[in-house]
This record gives C-alpha cells, sequence and structure tokens, in this order.
C-alpha cells in the first residue's frame, strides 16, 4: 500500500467518480492529470478545471510527500493511456535523479508542463563567476529544460498552456495563419506575436473574412498549405454575421482537414456556447488574441523542446578521450594538500588532459623572475599579460591584479611592484604566492565568452555559457544546462544565449567556430560528471573567433569534504562497461550505445532480413524513422541499457541488446537483435551474459521478455542460460522468458 502526505489535500479519479479532495466541485472525467503539492494551488486549478469543463484523468496532491513522491506521480500518469497532458504544480525537487528520469520518460510521451515559484535567494559570496549564475532557480530550469518538461510562470499561463497542448499537437507549430472578420483584431495578434517572438512569425498577411462559408474555405485552405504550420481564427461581433455559425464552420474545417494541424480560436464575448463548440471539435478557445499567442508560444516551445530531445548530435572521436586517472590524481593531491584550488600550472595541466585550448604560462615567485620569464615572449614579438597568484582572491580584477599588453621587461617589473601594493592597500590579509605571465591573446575579432559549472545542492553540477568579461553575472546573458552534454545538447544550450547571434558572420567579422565552444561545453561536462571533488570552474574569458577557442583565464576551486560533493543528476555515460571481446578470428568492441550511434544502428537494421525483424519486432518492418532510431538509441542510463557490438575491423555494428527496468528496478525487459550475416558464431550468448552481468550490478531481481514460440534459436540460448520458459496464456503463439537473479534466488535449472 502506497501512501500520500502528509498535509495533503487529497485525490481524485473522475473516471471512477471519486474526488476525494476538499474542493467541493464536480470535476469530469478526461485527459489532464495534475500533480501538485501545494495544497491552495491544486484547488485553484482543480476549481478552473471544473468551471471550464475540461475533464481530468487524476489528481494528486502529495503534501509532504513522505511516501508517494513526484517521480511515482510522472511514472503513472506518463504510462497512463488515459492521460494526453500532465501538470505538475511544485515547490522543490527532493530526489533529483529519480525525477529527472520519470519526467524525462514522460516528457517523451506527452506534454508535461510545470509550474514552480521562483525562490528569492539572498545573495551570498560566491568564488566564482559560474557560483554566482548558477542560483537553485536557474538549475531547476536546467533541470527542466533537459527533461523536456515545458516551464510556466503563473496560473494564467499555466491554463493557456494547458488549454493549448490539452488540445492540440504540432510537430512544428512555428508558422502561423490569422483568419480575421476585421483588421484590427488581426492586427492586434499579429503584433503580439511579433512582440513575444522577437520576429514576424505570420506565414502569410492576415486573411479577412465576412461570413461562415468564407471561414470554413480559409482554414480548409490554409490547413493544406506547407508553409502553416497552425491557424488562429479570430471573430469578433460584428453584425449581421452569426458568430455560432462561423465557429462550427471553423470547427468543421478543423475535424475535416487531412492534416491534423493545430488551430486556434478567439470569439470576442462567445461565451460558453462557442468554448463548448470548439471544444467538441478539439481546437483550445481562448478569451483574447493575447492569450491565444501564449497558447500558441507553448505550442512551438514544446515542439522545439521535442526536437532537442530527440536530436541527433555529432560524434566526437572515440580514441581521443581525457585521462580520468590522471586528472583526478591532479585534484586529489591539491586536497591532500589542503588546497582549496587548483594553482594556475595545475589548472592548465587540467584543461590540456580535457582537451580546452588554452594560453601557454609562467609561474614567477617574485617581480625579478617575472620579469625574466616575459623575456622569451618579448623576443618572440609578443607582449605579455600579468596576473597576481593568489590563494585569497577570487576575482584579480578586483584588486587591480591584471595588467595587460606590457611590451617590456620594465613595464612588467613597475607593474609587479604596483600590483603588491594594490593588494597591501585592499587586501592586507590576502597571500601572494606569485605572477603568472601569459603571452597576449591578439584575436581582434574574437568574442569574449564565459564557459564553466558550479554546484547546485539539489542537482549537483551546473554548466554555465553565455557572453564573458569581469561582469559576467551583471551583463545577464547567461544560460545553464545539466552535465553530461553532448555535442547537440552544448549546441543547444549556445543557442539560447543572445551572445549565440554574434557567433555568427556579420559586417567583416568572420563566423566563430561553434562546434569548437560545443566541444568545451562538452568537455566541462565530462570535468563535472568525473570529478566531484570540483566544487566550480571557471573559464573566463574564453575567446572564440573562426579559428577556435582559447581559454585565456581560469579558475577551478575544489571541494575538500567528501560528504558535500554531489554527483550529477543526470547519469553520465558508463564507459567503464567498454570490452574487447573475441569470437573465433573476429575480435569485437562492446560499449554502452550513444545516441550517436543512430546511424550505425540504422546501418545494421538494413543488413538484417525481414524475417529477422519479424522474429524481433513481432511484426515485419521495412523502414526505420529517426523517431525509431532515436527510441532505440537515446538512452536514460538510469533506466535502460543497451550495448552496440563493433567489429573492430569495418567498424560496423554487429548486434545489440537492450535492458530497460521498471522504474522501481526490480524487474528489466531484454531485447537483442544481430546482423543476420553474424547469427550462429556465439555473438548472440555473449552480448546476453553481458546484459545479464549489468542487470546484476544494478541489483535487477527478474529479467524477463517475450519471444515468438518459432524462434527455436532464442528460446535454446535462453534454456542454455537458465531462463524460466512458459506459455503465454494469451496468445499461444508466444513464450514468456524470466530470469530470476534476486540474492535469494536458487542456481535456476534449464527448463524442458
Amino acid at each position: 500500500m502506497r501512501l500520500i502526505g502528509p498535509s495533503s489535500l487529497g485525490l481524485a479519479a473522475p473516471r471512477l467518480g471519486l474526488n476525494a479532495t476538499a474542493v467541493p466541485v464536480h470535476l469530469a472525467a478526461g485527459s489532464l492529470a495534475l500533480v501538485a503539492q501545494s495544497n491552495s494551488v491544486a484547488a485553484g486549478i482543480l476549481a478552473w478545471a471544473a468551471k471550464r469543463g475540461i475533464g481530468l484523468s487524476g489528481a494528486v496532491v502529495l503534501g509532504k510527500g513522505t511516501d508517494v513522491d513526484i517521480a511515482d506521480c510522472l511514472d503513472h500518469f506518463g504510462a497512463d493511456i488515459s492521460t494526453r497532458t500532465i501538470l505538475l504544480a511544485i515547490d522543490e525537487v527532493t530526489d533529483a535523479a529519480r525525477f529527472i528520469s520519470s519526467a524525462r520518460a514522460a516528457a517523451r510521451i506527452k506534454p508535461v508542463l510545470v509550474l514552480k515559484p521562483p525562490r528569492q535567494e539572498p545573495p551570498w559570496p560566491a568564488l566564482t563567476h559560474s557560483a554566482l549564475i548558477v542560483t537553485s532557480d536557474a538549475a531547476h530550469d536546467a533541470a527542466f529544460h533537459r527533461a523536456g518538461l515545458l516551464r510556466v510562470n503563473d496560473l494564467d499561463e499555466l491554463f493557456a498552456a494547458a488549454e493549448t497542448l490539452g488540445r492540440a499537437r504540432a510537430a512544428d507549430a512555428g508558422r502561423l495563419a490569422i483568419v480575421s472578420n476585421g483588421h484590427g483584431l488581426a492586427a492586434l495578434a499579429g503584433a503580439r506575436l511579433r512582440q513575444a517572438r522577437g520576429v514576424d512569425g505570420l506565414s502569410r498577411e492576415p486573411e479577412i473574412v465576412r461570413t461562415a462559408q468564407d471561414y470554413r474555405e480559409a482554414v480548409s485552405r490554409l490547413l493544406t498549405e506547407n508553409d502553416v504550420d497552425a491557424v488562429l481564427a479570430l471573430n469578433a461581433p460584428i453584425a449581421p454575421d452569426d458568430a455560432a455559425d462561423c465557429a462550427r464552420a471553423v470547427a468543421e474545417s478543423r475535424s475535416a482537414a487531412p492534416a491534423r494541424k493545430p488551430v486556434l480560436a478567439v470569439w470576442v464575448g462567445g461565451g460558453e456556447e462557442m468554448a463548448g463548440i470548439f471544444a467538441s471539435a478539439g481546437i483550445p478557445s481562448f478569451a483574447t488574441e493575447q492569450d491565444a499567442i501564449v497558447g500558441f508560444q507553448h505550442l512551438t516551445r514544446h515542439a522545439l523542446l521535442l526536437k532537442e530531445l530527440m536530436a541527433t548530435p555529432p560524434a566526437l572521436d572515440e580514441l581521443d578521450q581525457p585521462d580520468i586517472a590522471a586528472a583526478a590524481a591532479l585534484v586529489d593531491r591539491a586536497i591532500e594538500e589542503g588546497r582549496n584550488w587548483l594553482e594556475p600550472d595545475e589548472v592548465a595541466q587540467l584543461l590540456t588532459l580535457f582537451r580546452i585550448p588554452t594560453l601557454d604560462l609562467a609561474i614567477a615567485a617574485d617581480i625579478a623572475t617575472a620579469a625574466e620569464a616575459a623575456r622569451t615572449q618579448f623576443e618572440a614579438g609578443r607582449t605579455v599579460a600579468l596576473k597576481i597568484v593568489s590563494p585569497d582572491v577570487a576575482h584579480k580584477s578586483d584588486v587591480g591584479g591584471v595588467q595587460l599588453d606590457l611590451a617590456n621587461e620594465h613595464a612588467v617589473s613597475e607593474a609587479a611592484g604596483r600590483m603588491i601594493e594594490r593588494l597591501r592597500q585592499l587586501r592586507p590579509d590576502a597571500r601572494l604566492t606569485g605572477f603568472m605571465v601569459q603571452p597576449m591573446a591578439h584575436r581582434a575579432k574574437a568574442r569574449e565568452l564565459i564557459a564553466g559549472f558550479s554546484v547546485d545542492h539539489c542537482f549537483g553540477p551546473v554548466v554555465v555559457f553565455g557572453r564573458g568579461g569581469t561582469a559576467a553575472e551583471l551583463i545577464a546573458d547567461t544560460h545553464v544546462a545539466l552535465p553530461p552534454l553532448d555535442l547537440a545538447a552544448a549546441e543547444n544550450l549556445i543557442a539560447r544565449t543572445r551572445v549565440s547571434r554574434i557567433l555568427g558572420a556579420y559586417r567583416d567579422v568572420p563566423a566563430a567556430d561553434r562546434r569548437a565552444i560545443a566541444a568545451v561545453l562538452t568537455a566541462l561536462g565530462n570535468i563535472a560528471s568525473a570529478l566531484p571533488q570540483i566544487r566550480a570552474m571557471d573559464l573566463n574569458p574564453l575567446l572564440a573567433d573562426a579559428s577556435g577557442v582559447v581559454a585565456v583565464d581560469a579558475r577551478v576551486v575544489l571541494e575538500p569534504d567528501p560528504t558535500r560533493r554531489r554527483r550529477p543528476a543526470i547519469r553520465p555515460y558508463p564507459a567503464s562497461w567498454t570490452f574487447q571481446h573475441a569470437l573465433g578470428e573476429r575480435r569485437f568492441l562492446f560499449r554502452p550505445m550513444k545516441p550517436e550511434d543512430e546511424l550505425l544502428i540504422g546501418a545494421m537494421l538494413e543488413r538484417v532480413t525481414l524475417e529477422d525483424l519479424r522474429l524481433r519486432f513481432f511484426a515485419p518492418l521495412k523502414s526505420f524513422s529517426h523517431a525509431f532510431l532515436a527510441r532505440l538509441t537515446q538512452l536514460d542510463y538510469a533506466r535502460e541499457m543497451a550495448f552496440i557490438a563493433i567489429e573492430e575491423e569495418s567498424r560496423e555494428a554487429a548486434g545489440a541488446v537492450r535492458l530497460h527496468a521498471d522504474p522501481g528496478h526490480v524487474e528489466a525487459e531484454y531485447a537483442i537483435l544481430l546482423r543476420s550475416d553474424l547469427k550462429g558464431i556465439g555473438l548472440g550468448r555473449a552480448l546476453m551474459e553481458l546484459i545479464i552481468d549489468w542487470a546484476r550490478a544494478e541489483k535487477v531481481q527478474r529479467v524477463h521478455s517475450q519471444v515468438l514460440a518459432e524462434n527455436g534459436p532464442m528460446l535454446a540460448l535462453c534454456r542454455d542460460l537458465g531462463f524460466e520458459i512458459t506459455r503465454d496464456p494469451d496468445d499461444i503463439s508466444i513464450r514468456r522468458v524470466a530470469l530470476d537473479l534476486s540474492p535469494a534466488a536458487a542456481p535456476t535449472q534449464p527448463s524442458s
């Protein structure tokens, strides 16, 4: 038995006629699910749904959530075929890893809206720019975005989004066509759309109509146009038009359209009669054109989120992997020495290990040594930057600890002397351990960026990117994302900033190398995931131009206390589960699957016979869409795993095996497929043994699947591996196979 609460408003299951809440309203059965922590917010949403006649598939108010929590509800409503859209109204997330895993699984199936009030956080001293940027609210934003949740800011926006996404879907709702019986109303909607998007999202000039037949013809035609993704129908009460006839005409056009593009409606002053007409046709309706545009924006945001979730990232060089062990040893050595920072030369070593380009540097203990270190650069025709090295100064510019473009040894000596004096005046308690000398990075057309990460108390490390410089947090052009990042996720992070607009070519400035920037963000995500001993890290400025990127200055803050080290909320790629395996003269690489493997898997499926595909998928498959392949290759390692076998000689995929666990990690279902020309060499057995080892390591208690009764080789392999084989009581053509891995299970005897 599971318990809700304490301090819960209750729960409702309208399809069962159950309203066990303290809200005295009639709740109709429908497709909207509500999960809330706040009693008052839940009561308001339930009252709104009852007033608008919006049906619910269920409602759960968690209260303190001592037993049943948000993740449990997401798993339930995500799998519920009666639920079309999920509303979350939450105050805080407690178990970040479970929340993101459950939210990501649900959001890939249906829209999930989340309402969370921003938390006002008092200013607190931070040792890096990234630590100032990564607030709790920013971390929640990053988590919601990564999971594919659509965040709204207030109840009005929640209702508009629920009205839209509860009735409409759009694969790409970017271009809107407007039909109206008045120029002024259409102009207001167009202006609101331009204001909301910053660009003109209209696919064409608004069409002005007069009669119900005009509405019918215009909407029907626009829904067939290739440059139209959605239609907004507007109506003002102008005599002698019959508003109800016009509404019915729009509803009929929507119902008869071959393409299921969304239609939105605003019938000014229409009341409940018009709302009922549109609701019966699955058309979201709004009181004003402003509300409709907000609703349309939610369609476009949701479409963009789905694209990001399903994007296939470019592949990185698998052979060029960082030396994690060396990096960990570097950091651990500093912590053992009682330090909270890495020294500049150690930072340079860390960046080099993770393939992040950086400037050469020399550390000098005193003024004379600094001048001598600069001489080499002067002889090469370069000027230098001089910076103080102090474990007690977080931002060198605060104490005048940076001097740029010094051209000779005398200038270096004078600058160093001034730095010492200013440090004594401004921070007499600060220790000065030396000076850093670097060649000037003369890249006149480079953009000045910031990249880094800091640790949030709930979600762990959070990666930062945006416009850099000494006032990075004041400029407020930064966005954040949860690691680990692949190149696609890194590019999405870049694209969300305003500075991304000037990374392209303009005037005489060539475009910056965005892939190089994305590679740095990916590397930072790897550092944050692999080294919990690091609390925060800044690359500021990070210069980017057409020739690539270079970190001009970097800072690394350590976390000496093991109890405060937080792992990423998203489970990183399990690289340690990579093996080489020989089968006769053939050699294979077994490794966990990555999203980048979509092309490899697609090519492998082309070399599987139709009969083998039928045995695997229980139906003949002749084509494989991007969405289909993305579901196979984009994994949440917290609840699913897939291993791919790659022939070392040809670098082609030879087979794959996958395991999908239930949310409680008690049972997991497996599936396996080999290239048809590689059957019978022992590859299937090797992959099955590997996935069973993974299941044991994850403490899964039971592995099971369904196998067609005619698939003799698979049944023989299962029998040999100790699976119990039984008939499916509902289908005589199917066998159920199961392997008990619980600690108390006795060794299973092969079944007859």
